[in-house]
């Protein structure tokens, strides 16, 4: 995906951007995600951190390792996670700025949103 022109006779792929953003879509892999750009962790360390069931942390690291965004390196009999790509910071990064500059009016959407209204003062 680039920016600039768009050829409405280019038929771009978009089903791994899409892949991307869906593995990123759901709240525990992203919190997981966002605990790993501090730096490597154990799955204990994430259970500890996040308050989430060690099966349930290992199956969504299980998940972004499967997407090729984190790897594990073994140290004595247990395994370090860390982020693959210094790229995710920079995609993070920018979902952050865009956010902000939305005014976060994604949370209000009727689909995708976090249910949550502003109420009027």
């Amino acid at each position: 995906m680039t920016s600039g022109g768009h050829d409405v006779a280019c038929q771009v792929d978009l089903s791994p951007a899409v892949a991307l953003f869906r593995s990123l879509g759901d709240a525990t892999r992203l919190a997981i995600v966002h605990e790993l750009a501090r730096g490597e962790q154990r799955i204990v360390d994430l259970t500890g951190t996040l308050k989430l069931a060690q099966s349930t942390v290992s199956a969504h690291v299980a998940c972004l390792r499967d997407c090729g965004l984190v790897e594990g390196r073994p140290v004595g009999r247990q395994m370090l996670y860390r982020l693959t790509r210094p790229e995710l910071l920079t995609l993070l990064g920018a979902a952050e700025q865009v956010l902000g500059a939305t005014g976060n009016a994604v949370a209000l959407c009727p689909v995708y949103g976090d249910g949550r209204q502003e109420k009027s003062a």
